[in-house]
This record gives C-alpha cells, structure tokens and sequence, in this order.
C-alpha cells in the first residue's frame, strides 16, 4: 500500500467517525432538552412548538447518518474502487483516445477531460437525489414545511442542471485550457479567471438566475417600503429595489436578504416573512442583514473565498506533479496530471482533510453574526430583533438547544441561547445610555 493510500484511508475513516459522533451528540443533547422549554424562550414559545423542533433537528440528523456514509463510500469507489479509472477508460473509448499501454499519465484532449468530470458530478448528483427527495417529501412534509410538487422538484433539477452545464463547462474549459498551456504558474491564470468567473455570477444572478426559479414582485406595501427607504437612507444604502420572493410556493420557511453588487444590489423578502413578522420586527432583520453590508462581511468573505482558492489551487499545482498523488489514490490509467484528473482528485478527497478545520470557518461566520445583530439595535431596535429571531426559530422549528460542538463545527449562525442573550444585554446597555 502506497503511504499516501494509508494516509488518505486514515483521514477518511477520521473525517466520518467524528461526523458521525457528531451528529449521534446533536441528537443526544437536542432529546436530553426536549421536555422543556428553555427558560429564556419560555414566555413565546409553547412546548409543543419546542418538541417539533427538536424532532424535526433529529429527523434531519439521523438522515444526515446515510449521507456521511453514501458520501464517503463514493469517495472510495471513485479513487480506490477504480470507478475515475473506469470513467477516464470509457471517454478515452467513446471519444477515441488511446489509452497508455504502460498504464502512464498521459496528455489527453480537454474535451476527455470535461467529459470526465462532467460525468463524475453527475454521478454524485444522481446518488444524492433519493436523499434530497426524501428529506423534501418525507422530512419536510411531514413537519408541514414542504409545498412542492414532485413536478416541481424534477423540474428545479433539470433547471439547475443545465443551468450548472451553462456556467460549468465555459468555465472548466478555460480552466483545463490553462492548466495545460501557461506553464508552471498556471494556477495564478486560472486564479484571476476563478474570480472573473465568481464576479460575473454575483452580478447577474439577481437579474437573469434568481427569476429562473422564483417570482420576483416589488414589494406593494406602501407603509412598509416608506419605513425600509427610510432606514436604508439613514444606514447610507442604496439598492434597485425591494422585491418580495414567492418562497411559499416551495417551503413555508421564512428569510430575507440582499443579493448583487454594485448597482445590481436588490433587497430580497421571502412573502413568509412577511406574512409572520410585524413592520418593526422586519425592519430590524433587515438592519441586521444591512450590519452584514456596512461591516463589509460580504467583501471579507469574498476576499477570504479567493484567498483559500489561491492556496488551494498553489497545492493542485505542487500535487499534480507528484506521481504518489495519483498512484494512493488509485488512478493507474488515465488523465492529464496538469488536467482533469489532477483537478477532479483534488476537490475530491480535499474535503477529508481540511473538515477538522471547519469550526474556524464557523467561528468566523458567526462572529459577523454578532457584529451585524450589534449594528441592527443600534439602527433600529434589539427589542425588536429578539423578537423576530423569536418567531423565525419558532417557524423554521430551528432547535433551541443545539449541541454545543456540533453547533461550533456546523453552524454558521450562534446558538439562539447565545445570540439572544447578547442582544438583550445590547438592549439593556442601550436602554441605560439614554
């Protein structure tokens, strides 16, 4: 056995048994609460509506057991069951590209290439469905969140599906195009048009891929949208526009946000917003949403995005060239090691061995969290915000009680516990101030 075979085993086989202790934790912690209402949630919300969550959270979870598994028994039928060398030898034959007698790495074709890894997404798509239609018609349904049809639901994939080979495949192209032709610093070209390629997509995505799969209104609200402008001039923010999203016509989950840039920026409600939450209570979420624009956490995240994709792909660029990245990971007869199969290894098995760094990446998102709550009581009112986080953990039956290290590994958002508490204090100290 290769050593890099034996390393990668180790890491898989750690990544999916502290998943899975993770989630039996969630479980555990979230029934350990069950029976009663934490004291700081007690006055809104009733038991049953606590009991729903919980079970809702722990219905979620167990499912989320057959996905670990499934998703690591293809990470090991691709590379070390020789399912990317079965792949890699069927487009070589359909295509008519000759295979290496010696078994080598050889240079094949960019179309080879796209084809192999058009077809392992695919593949990775195909196997999540059962999951992802289960968790539709069967979780959601049954905890009353779900309005899709099952036309509904096929016709989102096929959507999304080519709209993926609309976006994917120009951009692999260019991608598989430069890895092959600009030499040893390839990766700092397909950098530069990763970013082009991220940008572009945030520019028209409110335009032209949103109202692909929701309707999109201007809110009519006339008392409402007076109050939204006039908090959007007060924080100094302009936008094209208020629009409210049909949302309930797939799921009676509730959110708002604003999406583009520039002049492209739109602010986003989902109509079951809306129709739960009082004129204050949705101006104060969306201050909150505001606090995520002012504190520029959307540009540090995107400055972070394309710092980590700089790295990664300097390491695509070390591990390409190194026989024992292919070889421990089972590909004997197959592609390009400045191509396809480098690149679809790569973001394969990278997964299994960055997971343990994932609560730094949560750690980060929610403490913009907290920044983003601290600037909405100061622009509109922390009062109000506790009330509707209240009521969207109630409809959304988010737990109250999540497990601590779950939660830290997981959940890009603070604890409710935690994150109401805060807002209370702020509340509190603003109060005092006056």
């Amino acid at each position: 056995m290769q050593i890099f075979t034996a390393v990668f085993v180790a890491a898989l086989l750690l990544t999916t048994c502290v998943r899975m202790w993770l989630a039996t934790r969630h479980i555990h912690h979230v029934r350990a609460h069950r029976a009663s209402v934490p004291d700081n949630f007690s006055a809104q919300i009733d038991l049953a509506a606590h009991q729903k969550a919980a079970d809702y959270t722990c219905a979620k979870t167990r499912l989320g057991y057959l996905n670990i598994f499934l998703e690591a028994a293809l990470l090991l039928a691709l590379t070390l069951g020789g399912g990317l060398n079965a792949l890699a030898a069927f487009w070589s034959d359909w295509l008519g590209v000759p295979i290496p007698l010696d078994g080598s790495l050889a240079n094949y074709p960019i179309t080879h290439g796209i084809a192999l890894i058009i077809s392992t997404m695919l593949l990775m798509s195909v196997v999540e469905i059962p999951l992802t239609y289960y968790r539709t018609f069967i979780i959601e349904q049954q905890f009353g969140f779900n309005k899709m049809t099952p036309a509904m639901f096929f016709a989102d994939l096929i959507k999304q599906t080519a709209l993926g080979m609309l976006l994917g495949v120009p951009l692999l192209f260019g991608v598989l195009w430069l890895m092959a032709e600009m030499g040893a610093h390839w990766w700092l070209y397909a950098w530069f048009a990763w970013m082009v390629f991220n940008l572009l997509v945030l520019a028209i995505y409110p335009t032209w891929i949103a109202p692909l799969f929701n309707k999109f209104t201007p809110l009519a609200d006339a008392a409402l949208k007076a109050r939204i402008e006039q908090l959007l001039q007060k924080c100094g923010f302009e936008s094209s526009g208020l629009f409210v999203m049909d949302g309930s016509r797939r799921s009676s989950h509730g959110n708002a946000y604003f999406t583009g840039f520039g002049k492209t920026k739109r602010i986003v409600f989902f109509d079951t917003l809306l129709s739960r939450l009082d004129a204050a209570e949705i101006e104060a979420v969306l201050a909150h949403e505001l606090g995520h624009f002012k504190r520029r956490h959307v540009m540090k995240r995107i400055v972070w995005s394309f710092a980590m994709s700089l790295v990664f792909l300097w390491g695509l660029g070390y591990l390409m060239q190194q026989d024992w990245f292919y070889q421990g990971l089972g590909v004997t007869v197959a592609a390009v090691p400045a191509t396809a199969m480098a690149l679809l290894l790569f973001f394969l098995v990278m997964p299994v061995f960055t997971f343990l760094l994932q609560p730094l990446s949560s750690l980060y998102s929610r403490k913009h969290e907290f920044e983003a709550d601290e600037y909405a009581a100061h622009k509109a009112s922390a009062t109000d915000l506790i009330r509707a986080l209240v009521k969207l953990y109630q409809d959304n039956a988010a737990t109250l009680t999540p497990d601590p290290l779950h939660s830290a590994f997981y959940d890009s958002h603070p604890p409710a516990a935690l994150r109401i508490a805060r807002l209370q204090n702020l509340a509190h100290n603003l109060q005092s101030e006056m």
